[in-house]
């Protein structure tokens, strides 16, 4: 959520940073309701002095003995006046809250341009792709050897939901601890456990709302209940409504959950096999930090993410998403995009971003600076590390062998027990 002083005194320049995003902010209104509140305070703050004096006056005369029946109608009326004056302004404000949450985050000033993915900025390649010496099969060919069951999915639920068996369920659980034991071990991440179903204050706070509900799965209309799209949403509501001292920051967890999305209007882009589903597992990391320390931890955060893909030893680049293709929250957000052999092109695996106070200022996350008492939001920031799917896809593709068996990478071979996923006899 934007800081509404930023936005009161700053309001050209918040314009011109949101059209970098392709965002039309809609000055007019904005205008508007600042006018009304404007005139709408003035007129209550003079209202309550009035009555003030009232009260004060009642007050002499009645120690002097004299009549207030005049006075006490008087202050009746106004009483009566100032709740309607105060309730239309409860209204209003709610207008203006209402507006400022459909506003997306500012973006950095480093954020490049564009309109699309297609503008997109590489910063880094990290390793190269394999070359294989025969005829190679995407992950849905491969995968149906091994227990990647579309139809079961299909049957039990619905499209884009899938059954994992065997070796593949053994495989995401192996790459969940290995994911985990890695952020926390080498990292120092806390490991947290937090509820798939969250309510409408937490994906407020987060950002999910109210501007992308179609995406969300609603399972409560009476409790306002919704099933987490991301573990980024029960993992940074830790924060919400507290005031952490300086010594707990920074704050880091690691978190693993699966995630649950409608994905409303992607139909028709990347709903094969297990690039885009429904319901799928991330491990997710999410710090709070000092804003002084924010960049520091975004850089940090990353290189986090792109150590799991290091020790897979999968090809992955990382880019710095351009300002019409950066997250509706994120003021910066680094992507980090695995090699797909049948593809033969980058695909995400992770996104990196940091959200500044934006979240924080959602959620009235806060941090006392005990070397002035000063009560500050926090910096808030989060990435998959990684998604589980598109992990074990990758794996599947870029470690497949002639004969049809799949190499296990060799950091995760004492979680899974073995060298190799041999095809069934």
């Amino acid at each position: 959520m934007l800081d509404s002083k930023l936005l009161r005194k700053e309001t050209k320049e918040v314009i011109s940073n949101l059209k970098r995003r392709g965002f039309e902010f809609d000055e007019t209104l904005w205008t508007k309701l600042e006018s009304k509140r404007k005139d709408l305070q003035g007129t209550t703050e003079n209202q309550q002095a009035k009555l003030n004096e009232l009260s004060k006056n009642i007050g002499i005369a009645k120690q002097n003995s004299e009549d207030t029946k005049d006075l006490e109608k008087m202050a009746s009326e106004l009483t009566a006046t100032l709740k309607e004056q105060s309730n239309e302004l409860d209204c209003l404000l709610e207008q203006i809250d209402n507006f400022v949450l459909s506003i997306p985050n500012l973006i950095d000033h480093d954020v490049p341009d564009g309109k699309d993915e297609t503008s997109n900025l590489e910063l880094r390649k990290i390793g190269s792709p394999r070359v294989f010496e025969f005829p190679i099969k995407d992950h849905l060919e491969i995968g149906r050897s091994y227990e990647i069951d579309m139809e079961a999915g299909v049957k039990l639920t619905g499209s884009r939901f899938k059954v994992f068996r065997n070796d593949i369920a053994h495989l995401q659980r192996a790459l969940i601890n290995f994911m985990i034991d890695t952020h926390v071990q080498e990292h120092g991440y806390e490991e947290v456990y937090v509820p798939y179903i969250v309510n409408k204050d937490s994906l407020i706070g987060t950002g999910q709302l109210p501007k992308f509900e179609e995406d969300l799965f609603k399972i409560d209309k009476q409790n306002d209940f919704y099933l987490t799209s991301t573990a980024e949403v029960p993992v940074t509501n830790l924060f919400r409504d507290e005031i952490l001292n300086s010594e707990k920051l920074p704050i880091k967890y690691v978190c693993h959950t699966p995630c649950f999305r409608s994905e409303a209007g992607s139909y028709g882009k990347d709903t094969k096999g297990i690039m885009r589903l429904h319901q799928f597992e991330k491990v997710e990391l999410v710090q709070a930090v000092e804003s002084s320390d924010s960049d520091e931890a975004l850089e940090e955060l990353t290189e986090h993410a792109e150590n799991i893909l290091k020790k897979l030893e999968l090809p992955y680049r990382v880019v710095s998403l351009c300002s019409g293709d950066i997250g509706f929250s994120a003021a910066k957000t680094y992507d980090l995009e695995v090699w797909i052999p049948s593809q033969e092109v980058y695909r995400e695996i992770s996104s990196c971003s940091n959200f500044r106070a934006f979240q924080a200022r959602r959620m009235k996350a806060r941090w006392k600076n005990n070397s002035d008492n000063k009560i500050e939001l926090l910096n808030t920031l989060n990435g998959s590390g990684l998604a589980l799917s598109r992990t074990i896809l990758a794996i599947l593709e870029n470690y497949q062998e002639s004969d049809g068996s799949v190499t296990i990478p060799d950091v995760l071979r004492n979680y899974l027990g073995k060298e190799s996923i041999l095809l069934p006899q």
